[in-house]
């Protein structure tokens, strides 16, 4: 590891107290150390089992990549370990069984050409996924960006990434993610929004502390809880997620 490596581990790590472990695995910690940490795979097997049914037309493969019949598609090959949502690349969205309320967060993710997803903690805040390859100014519209919330026919509270990370279209691209959830007293009043405390874009820090008031544009559930399912978008375009693995943390893990 040389030093300007080193240092930016370090700004990372210090960002949180749990930082220290994205940091980790922004500089290469293997997949076997991640579970070992009481990491939840939930892409094992060759079933869907960790989500819920129905499961529309996404499928369980081997490996996607770009097509070279359509740069608009993609491809793939039989196998465990990835799911696409299907040939046409247009389902229904794919939300876990489980709920999480604080949680790290490790997603791997492809589109091809112009495409567009998106993964929503809790069901309900969105981190964008979409082909942002040169993009030169990104937007909230572009990879890694907190979508806006809607109302009144009016778009607010975007966060643009700090920097384009995106890498080119038919390859496999990482989020690191570390949420806080909103905080609700005893009466079930909100005291506290919603914070994507860090998120990480192949390895680039793209957010720090970034609270959300409420659900973003086009999120299943326009209320707010403690919990809430993690949701991959898949009627926006083709898209392929793998290595999908969450953290549930302690309160105490996620303050600043």
């Amino acid at each position: 590891m040389n030093a300007r490596t080193m240092i930016y581990c370090r700004s990372v790590a210090s960002t949180v107290v749990l930082a220290v472990a994205i940091a980790a695995t922004v500089c290469g910690i293997s997949m076997a150390e991640q579970k070992s940490a009481n990491w939840i795979n939930l892409l094992e097997g060759r079933t869907l089992s960790s989500w819920r049914q129905p499961t529309g037309e996404w499928k369980i493969v081997g490996d996607a990549f770009k097509n070279t019949d359509n740069e608009m598609l993609l491809a793939w090959k039989p196998g465990t370990g990835a799911v696409v949502n299907g040939a046409k690349g247009r389902t229904s969205h794919l939300f876990t069984k489980m709920e999480h309320g604080d949680v790290q967060a490790h997603i791997e993710f492809m589109v091809p050409k112009g495409s567009n997803s998106g993964v929503y903690f809790e069901g309900r805040y969105e981190i964008q996924v979409f082909d942002s390859w040169g993009v030169k100014k990104p937007t909230y519209t572009d990879c890694g960006g907190i979508y806006q919330r809607w109302q009144d026919n009016k778009g607010y509270e975007g966060r643009s990434p700090r920097v384009n990370a995106s890498r080119r279209p038919g390859q496999w691209q990482t989020f690191d993610v570390i949420f806080r959830a909103p905080r609700f007293d005893a009466s079930g009043k909100k005291i506290a929004n919603a914070v994507f405390v860090t998120v990480v874009h192949n390895g680039k820090v793209i957010h720090e502390n970034q609270e959300v008031t409420g659900p973003t544009r086009a999120a299943v559930f326009n209320d707010e809880k403690p919990t809430g399912p993690l949701m991959l978008q898949g009627d926006h375009g083709p898209v392929a997620y793998r290595n999908i693995r969450v953290r549930i943390l302690k309160p105490q893990e996620t303050r600043p």
